[in-house]
């Protein structure tokens, strides 16, 4: 009887589990990023001519969304308000703070009454840089000529 040979050990590093782990971990975060949006979502008024307010995307901004139905979220933390406790709140996150700039994202069809009183309230604890968030209207690309018939 004669004895089998042992192949030799394999030296080449199996990255199919690595693969794998690696998919799952991309589907994860496709999933998840979405959901780390900043502050709640509203359809925010759109203008011809915005104004950049790149500020307004770092972490600790001060962002007040004020949704359709006249609901009103503090940023950071994504909070809930009611307009009574909005000037002590945002002066607590204002006194150590050098940017004194807040932030406001209103719905387009919220109602003028609820942005206005927010603005009150904000004036009211000191603050005297507001920016008023918007999204640019989509450039139509201008429509080549049709070349004319002879």
């Amino acid at each position: 009887m004669m004895k089998q040979k042992v192949p030799p050990p394999v030296s080449d590093i199996n990255v199919t589990p690595m693969v794998d782990v690696m998919l799952v971990m991309l589907i994860i975060f496709m999933v998840i990023t979405p959901m780390l949006s900043k502050g709640v979502s509203v359809d925010m008024v759109k203008t011809k001519n915005p104004i950049a307010m790149q500020n307004a995307e770092k972490e600790d901004a001060i962002l007040i969304a004020v949704t359709r139905n006249g609901e009103i979220f503090l940023s950071p933390g994504n909070k809930r308000i009611t307009l009574e406790n909005l000037s002590p709140r945002i002066q607590d996150l204002l006194t150590n703070k050098l940017d004194k700039m807040v932030y406001i994202r209103a719905d387009a069809r919220s109602k003028y009454k609820v942005v206005e009183d927010v603005v009150d309230n904000l004036r009211a604890a000191g603050v005297d840089q507001l920016g008023l968030l918007t999204e640019q209207i989509p450039q139509e690309r201008p429509r080549p000529a049709a070349p004319a018939a002879d």
